[in-house]
């Protein structure tokens, strides 16, 4: 049974930080790549960055320069750090993990910016 559970959302003033995690249990967390995805009220969710094992990262065009995605792979966990936040970023973050043949999702975790 493979489980991605989220934390360290919130509510945050733009120009704001936050950092979140996901930790994994019930598979080899190491050999999978990971990604967060993001999905605003009305819009389709959207990837916003991946690792993979060897710990290549990509990222949406809108998150370039102020996000940055990480995994500790001792520690099952997947991280988001998120810098100089807008209110445009605000959406429920989902942490995925891609097994090639499924993919699991965690239960998401509400990011706000707002003043």
């Amino acid at each position: 049974q493979v489980q991605l559970v989220e934390s360290g959302g919130g509510l945050v003033q733009p120009g704001g930080s936050l950092r979140l995690s996901c930790v994994v249990s019930g598979s080899i967390f190491s050999i999978y790549t990971m990604a967060w995805y993001r999905q605003a009220p009305g819009k389709q969710r959207e990837l916003v960055a991946s690792i993979t094992r060897g710990s290549n990262t990509n990222y949406a065009d809108s998150v370039k320069g102020r996000f940055t995605i990480s995994r500790d792979n001792a520690k099952n966990t997947l991280f988001l750090q998120m810098n100089s936040l807008k209110p445009e970023d605000t959406a429920v973050y989902y942490c995925h993990q891609d097994q090639i043949f499924r993919v699991y999702w965690g239960q998401g975790t509400q990011v706000t910016v707002s003043s």
